[in-house]
């Protein structure tokens, strides 16, 4: 992932510009310097929407991972009945 760094000041002296560059051509993060260390980024929403979702895929693959790895499994035609009972007990009560 490329990034462009900025201080903080320079930000905050152009910050409407730089966010509406950021919002309608360039997703690519900010991240703003104080005192010449990284201090924090800005980054166009959807952009950041997108990396959520990204990173809860990933700890979900993760957590699938480590249940294998200890053993948790479950038969498919165990989760599919459990699945079509509840769906069938919704139906049931929603009717």
């Amino acid at each position: 992932m490329s990034e462009h760094i900025l201080s903080l000041s320079d930000f905050k002296a152009d910050a409407s510009q730089l966010l509406k560059r950021m919002r309608e051509h360039d997703a690519t993060p900010l991240v703003l310097t104080q005192n010449g260390r990284a201090s924090a980024v800005v980054q166009n929403y959807d952009e950041y929407q997108q990396l959520q979702k990204s990173l809860a895929m990933m700890k979900l693959i993760a957590m699938g991972e480590a249940d294998i790895a200890a053993g948790k499994l479950v038969p498919q035609e165990q989760v599919f009945a459990k699945a079509r009972a509840q769906l069938a007990a919704y139906l049931k009560s929603d009717g």
